[in-house]
């Protein structure tokens, strides 16, 4: 991978969290919008929305997590970072879990049915958000900058190997 592919691949990756942080603001107005308003054209709109997100952008966004920030850290010889990494693998199964129990209610909303009860949407809404929320924190607190700090060692370490490898 170049480093330019590299630099966008985390700049893609830290853009995607800033838009689940938005999307999860949204699902928290929806939850108190729904218990205090009901479900109306906002509320449908805003759980088409939010729906549409998490079911597409974000899991392939976990996908891109598991497939190039990930496997570098686990294979790193520091057992509490792999035991991190281990945690937040885990994780993604909890939201892909709580997912699936949520994601039919924002679409029964979405689409104007009225099956979903308040009471079990804020309730899986509320997990939903403490899993993301807390997920996401771990993560930049601790891994993207781990994994940002390695990929800029290996940045660094190619640029002094170039001259190298230009007289050869």
């Amino acid at each position: 991978m170049s480093t330019v592919t590299e630099s966008a691949d985390f700049e893609a990756l830290d853009a995607c969290h800033q838009q689940i942080a938005s999307h999860l603001q949204a699902l928290k107005a929806l939850v108190k919008h729904v218990a205090e308003t009901g479900v109306d054209p906002w509320a449908q709109q805003q759980a088409a929305a939010i729906e549409a997100f998490f079911s597409g952008t974000s899991r392939d966004h976990h996908a891109e997590e598991e497939r190039s920030v990930f496997p570098p850290l686990l294979a790193s010889a520091d057992a509490s970072l792999a035991q991190t990494i281990r945690t937040l693998q885990q994780d993604h199964g909890w939201i892909e879990e709580n997912w699936i129990e949520l994601a039919p209610q924002l679409r029964a909303m979405a689409d104007g049915h009225g099956w979903t009860d308040p009471a079990e949407f804020q309730h899986y809404a509320e997990v939903f958000l403490s899993l993301c929320e807390g997920h996401i924190a771990l993560e930049e607190s601790l891994i993207y900058p781990e994994s940002k700090a390695r990929w800029a060692a290996v940045v660094a370490r190619r640029l002094t190997e170039l001259p190298a490898l230009v007289r050869a």
